[in-house]
Parts: C-alpha cells; structure tokens; sequence
C-alpha cells in the first residue's frame, strides 16, 4: 500500500518536464482510469522522472532529434523516427532526456486496467513492462493513431470504440513488451465471483427504467468490459447484453399479472422507451406478445 501511495501523478511530472506546459488530456476517463491525450509538441527537455502510478506511451508522429533513458545502470538511447513507440513503465524512476521536439499523442494506461487484461489472457501473474525509448512496435502505433483518430471524430461510439482499441493497446503490451514471456493459458478461464454477481445483479434490479450499459456493469466490479464481458459469460451462460433482456422480461411477467397497469407503462419501468420494441423482446424470449401473455394468466 505504501509503494502504491507514492507513485507519481503523470499528468504533473510530463508537464513538469515540458516547463509548464500542460498536456493536452481529453476530459474523459476510460476503464481502470486510464487517460487519453492528443496529439501535441514536446519540447527538448532533460528530467529526473519519478516512479509513475500509470505506464506512459508516447507514439511519435513528427519530429527528430536523439532520446534516451538512464535506469539504474542501463541506458536506452534512440534517434526520433515517425511511427516509434515510447514508454515509461509504471514504478520505474530513471533520468529521461530528448535534444529534439517531436509531435506525439499519449496513454497513460491505469495499471488495474492491464492487470484485468493480464488476468484474462495469462496466468494472472503480475507483468513486468520494459521500458523503451523510440522503439519500433507497428502494431501498438497502428492502434495509438487510431485512438488519436477516434477522440477527436465526436463520433456518438467514440468512447466504445476507444475502449475496445485500449484492450488491444494492453495485449500488445503484454505479449511485445514484457520482461518475462506472458504465454496464453490453456486452463480454464475464471468466471466473475459470487460477489461481483450480486452486485451486478442488485445494480440492475435498481435500475431497469435506465439506459443500462456494459461499461456500467464492468465498472461495478472493477474490470475492463474486455474482462468484464467474457468473465460474466463464464458466469452466467449468456453476454451481458443477454442476461440483462431476460433480467427485464422476467420482471415485465410479473408486473403483467397487475391488470391494473398498461403495457406501455410496463414497458417504460423496464426500461424500452417504446411499446413496439418490448413487445419484440418479450416475443423473442416468451414466444408471445405482452398482451398474449396477459391474456393467458
């Protein structure tokens, strides 16, 4: 607990080291508190960075100049080239130091949002990440600039979209980027725990007039969707989405034997802003209508 107090803030030191000049971080905040930052220009700059709370990707889409990074006894070093990946892993103190400016966006990727990830593909070990300074990894760029691309679009799915590109960003790391090899498990995944079905459960049965979303659910018990969906499969036999119908017409059955309440507002308890469409559900999951099911009670 004492360690994990003392990691630095990411936002202050990268402002820090650029003499006031604050990043460019978009409001939002995505699964396990991980931020996003836009494209922009770093300055030269030579800094003593603090162990971090976040690991810190840099993609570079501009620039030149020679980078290096000085851990312990080992120094990193790099010339600037387009397409390059910087990262500064979570807990790791060291003397970072750039002679030329460079465009970049970042990440800085909450480490409970890696561990989710790490939990789901390998064996649950804690990873350690390498550090690198202007390395070529295509692919993590790829995703880094299609993120870039994503939060400033205003697409109305942008925030969905962004999330399932920051799992990708994450098994990247894993499989690419760590000091131990992270082979994939052939045992059995884990399906969410006892607990974290209640909460899920109860969360719903509070809510069922609202526009319920996955993310909602996984933020709940403190996991990506990317794990959240896949455990909860595990757990219940069906996708959340799934689970969450049959959750709302099992409800809708019992408020049917209510012949004092109309379907439309039965309808809107639940959670369909229309009668056509609770109608559609219901038929799929009862093989009948509402007003069928009603009249055979």
């Amino acid at each position: 607990m004492g360690r994990q107090q003392a990691l630095a803030d990411a936002t202050v030191h990268i402002s820090r080291l650029q003499r006031g000049i604050m990043p460019p971080v978009i409001p939002e905040v995505f699964s396990g508190d991980t931020r996003l930052v836009g494209r922009w220009r770093n300055e030269p700059f030579e800094y003593n960075l603090p162990p971090l709370k976040d690991h810190v990707i840099s993609a570079k889409y501009a620039g030149h100049g020679m980078a290096s990074v000085k851990i312990g006894g080992q120094i990193i070093r790099a010339p600037a080239a387009i397409g390059t990946i910087t990262f500064a892993a979570r807990g790791h103190d060291g003397q970072w130091r750039a002679d030329g400016a460079v465009e970049v966006s970042n990440i800085f990727l909450g480490h409970n949002r890696l561990l989710s990830c790490a939990d789901q593909v390998g064996n649950g070990r804690e990873p350690e990440l390498l550090d690198r300074v202007n390395f070529s990894d295509p692919k993590l760029f790829t995703i880094m600039s299609l993120i870039n691309d994503e939060i400033s679009s205003g697409d109305a799915m942008s925030h969905l979209f962004v999330e399932q590109l920051l799992d990708l960003v994450c098994l990247q790391l894993l499989r690419a980027h760590s000091a131990t090899s992270m082979p994939i498990s052939s045992g059995p995944r884990r399906g969410l725990a006892g607990w974290q079905v209640k909460r899920v459960t109860a969360y719903v049965r509070e809510n069922f007039a609202q526009d319920i979303r996955v993310q909602e659910l996984a933020d709940l018990v403190n996991l990506s969707r990317f794990h959240f969906c896949t455990a909860f499969r595990m757990a219940t036999g069906c996708t959340p989405h799934e689970w969450l119908t049959r959750q709302r017409i099992a409800y809708a059955k019992k408020l049917l034997k209510d012949r004092t309440l109309r379907i439309t507002d039965i309808a809107l308890v639940i959670g369909y802003q229309t009668p056509s469409s609770f109608s559609a559900n219901f038929h799929k999951v009862v093989g009948l209508t509402p007003s069928e099911f009603r009249r055979r009670l």
